[in-house]
């Protein structure tokens, strides 16, 4: 039965199965294969495939993936939006009650949320996103770390620009510190008990090949056609605009990089990347059905 059987027969079928696993790891495959002996729906976990606006580039299911099982929460956000793990939690509320979901993704954040429960933070204020954008733009994000309550600061991933200015816009939105919202947190919407959890555990060196095929098949794929596309609406301060290699695209389009050099950021990028999230994983995942990706 290969390894989708193995690990079926392991998990009840009646309750709702969780995947998460580190960029090209495969889980969008298993996700695909487990959907399509059981009947479920794959539900999006995946911060920037919520996105219109990269298809290519986010690694989004195909059209004929698509076509095969039913997906949902993929590609509902323009990409001008930005988007809180509070508004994928509201999303995927309604499809939570059905029994029949596998939930996949690499973002941490969203299936800690989904599994632990979420403090009930209010929305940022445009006006204080944009004053964010402004002066991570210009002052970069250890001006904001240091503006930081001491508690937010001593548990938020430094490494992180996009966590800082995050904590920097609660703080500044609400007068309360990232961390003290965080220790006021809710139930969870989905308690880790009640779902089949599997982290897909991928070794470096074979996932830095998967990393490499991987973007050398979005640039073969049209990912220099969608950032193309892209181009007219281009900025920096756009949510969407964290994909990896989107920056880099638009440089190349603006005839400040050649494509190699592309190419290579954006494995140097995503091999980054999944660092972050294999740690994270770790940390915040020890309970979960530890799987060997290779």
């Amino acid at each position: 039965m290969g390894r989708t059987g193995d690990i079926l027969r392991r998990l009840s079928r009646e309750s709702p199965i969780l995947i998460a696993g580190p960029t090209a790891s495969g889980k969008s495959s298993l996700a695909l294969e487990i959907a399509d002996r059981t009947g479920a729906t794959i539900v999006n976990a995946d911060a920037l495939q919520v996105y219109g606006d990269w298809r290519v580039l986010t690694a989004r299911p195909s059209v004929e993936d698509t076509a095969r099982v039913p997906h949902a929460r993929y590609g509902h956000v323009p990409g001008d939006r930005a988007y809180s793990v509070g508004a994928w939690l509201r999303d995927v509320a309604p499809l939570v009650e059905r029994t029949q979901i596998v939930i996949v993704g690499g973002t941490g954040l969203y299936f800690s949320a989904l599994t632990e429960g979420l403090a009930d933070i209010p929305q940022t204020p445009t006006e204080v996103r944009a004053e964010a954008d402004t002066r991570m733009l210009q002052e970069g994000a250890t001006a904001l770390l240091g503006e930081l309550d001491a508690s937010t600061a001593a548990r938020i991933e430094h490494s992180n620009p996009v966590r800082i200015q995050r904590a920097w816009e609660v703080l500044t939105a609400t007068g309360r510190g990232l961390a003290d919202w965080q220790d006021d947190t809710g139930p969870a919407l989905l308690p880790r008990a009640k779902t089949e959890a599997i982290v897909l555990n991928a070794p470096p060196d074979w996932l830095n090949a998967r990393i490499e095929a991987r973007v050398a098949a979005m640039l073969a794929g049209g990912a220099l056609e969608e950032a193309r596309a892209n181009h007219p609406n281009w900025s920096s301060t756009r949510p969407s605009a964290k994909a990896i290699g989107a920056a880099e695209l638009m440089a190349h389009l603006d005839n400040r990089l050649d494509l190699d050099t592309v190419a290579q950021r954006m494995i140097t990028l995503t091999r980054q990347y999944a660092k972050r999230q294999r740690s994270w994983f770790r940390a915040r995942m020890g309970d979960w059905i530890w799987h060997d990706a290779h």
